[in-house]
């Protein structure tokens, strides 16, 4: 087939099946390209080049390009913007509109096809060496965030797609879902090795991987379980003080880079 598309809007929901009603498994975010498996009357099944993730988005909402362009954005290194919220300006069309924190672009000015782009915000450089430091501010940047399945923004965003998120932010790929990213890193042997930015993942009493969060100081966890917040962390899982129990079982800990 060879089709291929870019992210040209602010977010575009992903979803299960090819219908306005099925689940939203994930987002795409500006800037993010991808491939066209399929195609059902107004839908399209893609490949996400960012992460492999598989799903259906309207057809209506992404611009078509070419296998040059898609090879191209796959090579080159790339800024994700760092402003909670952003205005990004389409200067062929003068139109101008939000995106949020996270969205790729390849420079304060750049064109995709025959569109040109203007960004003018703070974005973050590509190659920069991760630091536990940046990782834990950054976390902070979502706290309060609702918890929303297969969001990936400050306006709604899950456990998985948090800690993806963050990762990203300072130049790490991790897969989307908590299930692919425990597959990652290296892991730790007790939680007192844990430090600042590594990741905790827990399961469900079938030994499934269902949440993921970021370990911060003083055996602590930020996670998005209701809403993106703060949790204490030991041996047995998450422990919520508000609620004074455990509301998640530690599976294992793992240092990502």
């Amino acid at each position: 087939m060879n089709l291929f598309g870019f992210c040209n809007l602010s977010i575009v929901p992903c979803r299960r099946e090819p219908s306005d009603k099925s689940e939203m498994t994930t987002q795409l975010l500006f800037g993010e390209h991808f491939e066209i498996l399929e195609e059902h009357k107004s839908w399209v099944y893609v490949n996400s080049a960012i992460d492999g993730y598989k799903s259906w988005i309207d057809r209506k909402q992404y611009l078509p390009i070419s296998k040059e362009t898609f090879t191209q954005l796959s090579k080159e290194a790339y800024s994700r913007t760092s402003d909670m919220v952003g205005i990004i300006t389409e200067t062929t069309g003068d139109i101008s509109f939000p995106i949020t924190i996270g969205s790729i672009i390849q420079g304060k000015e750049f064109a995709i096809e025959n569109k040109k782009y203007s960004y003018q915000g703070s974005i973050n450089s590509p190659g920069v060496k991760p630091k536990r430091s940046k990782i834990v501010e950054d976390s902070f940047t979502y706290m309060n965030t609702p918890y929303l399945w297969g969001g990936r923004t400050p306006f709604g965003i899950d456990c998985s797609g948090f800690v993806q998120m963050i990762y990203s932010l300072n130049g790490i790929k991790l897969p989307r879902d908590a299930s692919e990213q425990v597959e990652q890193g290296e892991s730790l042997d007790f939680p007192e090795e844990a430090k600042p930015g590594d990741v905790a993942f827990f399961d469900n009493e079938d030994g499934a991987i269902v949440h993921v969060g970021i370990v911060l100081p003083d055996m602590q966890i930020i996670h998005s379980s209701g809403k993106v917040h703060i949790d204490r962390l030991d041996h047995l899982g998450i422990f919520s003080e508000e609620r004074k129990i455990y509301t998640h079982n530690l599976r294992i800990l793992k240092t990502m880079f």
